[in-house]
């Protein structure tokens, strides 16, 4: 095996992990990818034979970049007040072996949205050390800090995401899908008793229109209830989304939106819904095999 192949397979063995990284800092599959795609440019034009570890090379490319294009994109953000949900990865109920590797990268929306509220510097220690268990003292070289600075930065963050308290899907996929079937049940039968015995006394729904409008946040089980319609003219397709159980929805076979649902001891706590026709078109590309 020469050289330049010997790279390339070192490097693919990385590249699962590299992603996860990405896909935790940034919250977007395609900005992930071309952070992992940018380090693997990076690596191809190095001298590489001079790299110690390989590993923690790529992981500092990977992560500087995630850095620098999280400080770009609060540059960027016209209302920092206004949180938009971050990119889910969604894929069909039974993915093939190819599409189970990229479910390995699923962490919860619930979680992604809090980590949008860290600063860049926060939210890359908390996920190297939290997450992925990378020692402070190798934070601190990526983000110029003192290794003790860098433990500052992950203790603030661990602190707004517990105290966020973020709801825990259940584990059980089986009992996440009975739940929400009985909530596609409760909506087609336009039963607004039985919507509210399987929503939590608590659940939010939130719906994402696109940048040119605010989500729409709605609390409570009778306020969300009162809100839920059956598709008219329209198909459920049920997805994974993030790992979770959710439904894309379609409309003359055209994509309309997503819906993602929080199950927490068999009931609803939390329904993310996408409604951007762009986003919701590039989300379900995989899934329905049309260009996104």
């Amino acid at each position: 095996m020469n050289e330049d192949a010997w790279l390339a397979e070192r490097f693919e063995r990385e590249r699962p992990r590299l992603r996860a990284v990405a896909y935790r800092m940034l919250g977007s599959v395609a900005e992930a990818d071309d952070a992992v795609q940018d380090a693997w440019l990076r690596l191809s034009r190095s001298e590489a034979e001079h790299i110690d570890n390989l590993s923690g090379w790529l992981t500092t490319v990977v992560t500087r970049e995630c850095l620098h294009q999280l400080r770009s994109r609060r540059r960027r953000r016209e209302d920092p007040l206004v949180e938009h949900l971050p990119d889910p990865i969604v894929r069909a109920e039974d993915p093939d072996p190819e599409q189970e590797a990229l479910l390995a990268d699923a962490v919860s929306l619930a979680l992604l949205v809090v980590l949008e509220r860290l600063t860049p510097a926060e939210r890359l220690a908390f996920v190297l050390h939290d997450m992925f268990d990378l020692p402070f003292d190798e934070i601190a070289r990526i983000v110029d800090r003192t290794p003790a600075a860098a433990r500052k930065l992950a203790s603030r963050a661990r602190r707004r995401v517990d105290g966020a308290e973020i709801p825990r899907p259940d584990p059980d996929l089986a009992r996440q899908r009975k739940v929400v079937a009985a909530f596609y049940a409760a909506a087609r039968a336009a039963d607004l008793d039985a919507l509210v015995q399987v929503l939590d006394p608590d659940v939010v729904e939130r719906t994402e229109f696109g940048a040119a409008r605010s989500p729409r946040v709605v609390r409570g089980a009778a306020a969300v209830a009162r809100r839920v319609r059956a598709p008219r003219g329209g198909e459920l397709r049920p997805v994974l989304v993030n790992g979770a159980v959710g439904a894309l929805v379609t409309r003359n076979g055209q994509a309309y939106s997503v819906m993602a649902f929080t199950v927490t001891g068999d009931k609803i706590v939390r329904i993310d819904v996408i409604r951007n026709a762009d986003r919701v078109r590039t989300l379900a590309s995989s899934v329905l095999g049309q260009p996104g």
